[in-house]
């Protein structure tokens, strides 16, 4: 099946903002991931002629970019938790607030779903781009079961990641 991809790590323009108005009195030297990605797109784009779809991962983060690919097109997204990079910082803090990293805001990252057979052209290329040195593969698109997006654990487990209703994270920006 098709190949799904992010072009860095995940989350760390919302846990920066988070950090940044003090509320929750953690100190950690991280910055946001904001920045242009017309130039990383343009290099994925001429590199992979199978390129299905792109999008900036901001409101609702990577787990809403996934299910509303699931939905629209009525597949499923198994994601590999242990290749979506998360920065340890990150990490920590979703730990600490209760929150998943998959539903932080990222204003510079791209999610892509590519051919399958065109990933590792596309992981190239997305590694080739200064901001996308950190690139990953992090799952693939199914026929089965439509409209979900199932996240293989670290711990071997499957769950679903829902898509969020209301509005679970404050708004950052």
């Amino acid at each position: 099946g098709d190949a799904v991809l992010v072009s860095g790590p995940i989350g760390e323009h919302g846990v920066t903002i988070m950090l940044c108005r003090g509320e929750l009195d953690i100190e950690a030297d991280l910055q946001s991931d904001t920045a242009p990605l017309h130039q990383i797109a343009a290099a994925l784009l001429d590199a992979v002629p199978g390129v299905r779809m792109m999008r900036d991962a901001t409101r609702g983060g990577v787990a809403t970019i996934l299910n509303e690919i699931a939905v629209a097109a009525q597949v499923s997204v198994v994601v590999d938790e242990a290749a979506v990079p998360v920065n340890p910082i990150v990490n920590g803090a979703c730990e600490l607030l209760g929150i998943d990293p998959l539903y932080v805001a990222c204003e510079g990252r791209l999610v892509t779903v590519v051919d399958g057979d065109q990933a590792d052209t596309a992981l190239a290329a997305l590694r080739g781009h200064p901001l996308g040195a950190s690139a990953a593969i992090i799952g693939r698109i199914n026929d089965d079961p439509p409209g979900l997006v199932l996240l293989k654990t670290s711990f071997g487990g499957t769950r679903i990641v829902d898509l969020l209703v209301g509005d679970p994270l404050p708004r950052i920006c």
